[in-house]
């Protein structure tokens, strides 16, 4: 059993969001009302809290994430940290308006292993301007001892 069973992967249209928060619409693709981003199955991860500029990821390490000398590859903790970095930002939007990231850094503290198991990446939102926020993440494994930090600046994108 992984950490993805029973959830539903997929690319919904921009209508199902239509007058949704950011943070409503990463509460329904934990709902199971909105699916949950593919990259997720891909990579073994799954949204599993969110709050006011705050969003957190779990997922479970395997054999498919390895690099050549056997440990996890750093662009999964890279991606997760990304991810939980760029959702904490969309929990702080208004109806209509969405992010993207414009630069993501890293530092792994401590090897990762296909043995680590679970790891929780949590997001949170340092400062949220009227163009940019600025985030942070950790990475923790089962004892809370951090795997890695990073940092992510996030750009507010308006409709055209």
């Amino acid at each position: 059993m992984t950490i993805t069973d029973g959830v539903t992967f997929g690319v919904f249209d921009q209508k199902a969001i239509a007058g949704m928060t950011g943070r409503q619409m990463l509460e329904a693709i934990m709902g199971g009302t909105l699916p949950a981003p593919t990259i997720g199955r891909a990579l073994n991860f799954i949204l599993t809290e969110v709050g006011d500029g705050v969003a957190v990821f779990e997922g479970e390490t395997n054999a498919e994430m390895l690099n050549p000398i056997g440990t996890v590859h750093g662009g999964w903790v890279l991606t997760l940290i990304d991810s939980a970095t760029a959702c904490a930002a969309q929990t702080t939007l208004p109806v209509g308006l969405s992010q993207t990231t414009v630069e993501t850094k890293a530092n792994m503290t401590r090897p990762i292993f296909v043995n680590t198991g679970r790891v929780r990446c949590e997001g949170r939102v340092i400062s949220r301007g009227n163009q940019i926020i600025t985030t942070e993440a950790k990475v923790t494994d089962s004892e809370g001892k951090i795997l890695a930090h990073g940092t992510s600046t996030v750009m507010i994108l308006r409709p055209r």
